[in-house]
């Protein structure tokens, strides 16, 4: 079978296509042909030697993380053959092949109908965009600021604050096609995070600051949206997509906000219960049509240095899927 790795740190062009057996499932596991692969900006770090955490420290060569979605061709001994024949998604360390193996407690299901984008979102983007709400504890009425509101992430945040009963959803993006795409998302406003008065635009928008901020850019955007909060309000981040962790002065903190973290391993570590019922219900919001993944672009498997270039050039409106 195919397989995309690299072996050195750098550019796209670092990335390599090698042909590998095909891998075979052990017991609780099954085998998917994959049909989409989810691709994920913190690839592009990764393989440029950034973003080196203990979380994503891997040696080389260092295959791509993705959301695969596919058909069970194959299951492992004692693994439930009613398995084979289903589609599926899940996240893989590995998702760039033909086939990958998965533990089957981390399938989700893929209702019938369903498109390959946002089947594609509901191992990770999904549940993360649901569990920085939740995190945020945000409430009806309330207003919600989402950064990055045009990446894969970001769209379905605006979307399901909106379900969730949001007030005034504020979306920032870096230029006005964004914007546009995160207002048809839901968006009520949209504001332009390169200017620099971006902050009075959102005190201008929302005169008694934000409830909830969620942000996965870090760095300047996450200090500076301290700003717009309201008083008891909450700032979610759960990235540094600018690749600066940054730090937030303590005294920062005592005009009554708050700010926590969110990752979706350490939720399921934390409260398996709760998060698989946030992923069955945002698999229910999928299946329904309330929910949905826009995908900027498909691309073959051969082209995935075509598809990093995309990423780093943070034009896409959406997802960028891959299709072996």
């Amino acid at each position: 079978m195919r397989r995309i790795r690299y072996h050195s740190y750098g550019g796209p062009e670092a990335l390599a296509l090698e042909e590998t057996p095909a891998p075979v499932p052990r017991a609780g596991q099954v085998l998917i042909r994959a049909a989409a692969i989810g691709a994920n900006f913190v690839d592009t770090q990764l393989r440029r030697g950034m973003a080196q955490t203990e979380l994503y420290r891997r040696p080389l060569p260092r295959p791509l993380t993705g959301d695969v979605v596919g058909t069970v061709e194959a299951v492992g001994p004692d693994t439930d053959p009613a398995l084979m024949g289903r589609r599926v998604a899940t996240a893989s360390e590995d998702a760039f092949c033909d086939l990958v193996v998965a533990d089957t407690p981390r399938l989700v299901p893929v209702p019938d109908g369903l498109d390959a984008g946002t089947a594609s979102a509901l191992p990770i983007a999904a549940p993360v965009a649901l569990g920085v709400l939740r995190a945020g504890r945000l409430t009806r009425g309330e207003t919600v600021l989402v950064h990055s509101a045009a990446g894969a992430i970001g769209h379905l945040a605006v979307q399901l604050a909106k379900l969730l009963g949001a007030g005034t959803v504020i979306a920032t993006a870096s230029t006005a096609a964004k914007l546009d795409f995160a207002r048809a998302q839901g968006a009520d406003i949209g504001i332009n995070y390169t200017d620099e008065d971006w902050p009075e635009q959102v005190r201008t928008a929302a005169p008694g600051g934000m409830d909830v901020v969620l942000d996965a850019a870090g760095g300047e955007i996450l200090r500076r949206s301290l700003d717009v909060l309201a008083p008891y309000g909450r700032l979610v981040t759960y990235g540094a997509a600018s690749g600066e962790l940054g730090s937030i002065p303590v005294t920062d903190l005592f005009a009554l906000r708050s700010v926590t973290g969110f990752s979706l391993i350490a939720a399921y570590a934390a409260d398996p219960e709760r998060t698989a019922k946030d992923l069955a219900e945002v698999t229910e919001y999928a299946a329904q049509g309330f929910l949905h993944t826009a995908v900027h672009a498909q691309l073959p498997l051969t082209e995935t240095s075509e598809v990093h270039r995309l990423l780093e050039s943070r034009a896409q409106l959406g997802r960028i899927l891959v299709a072996p």
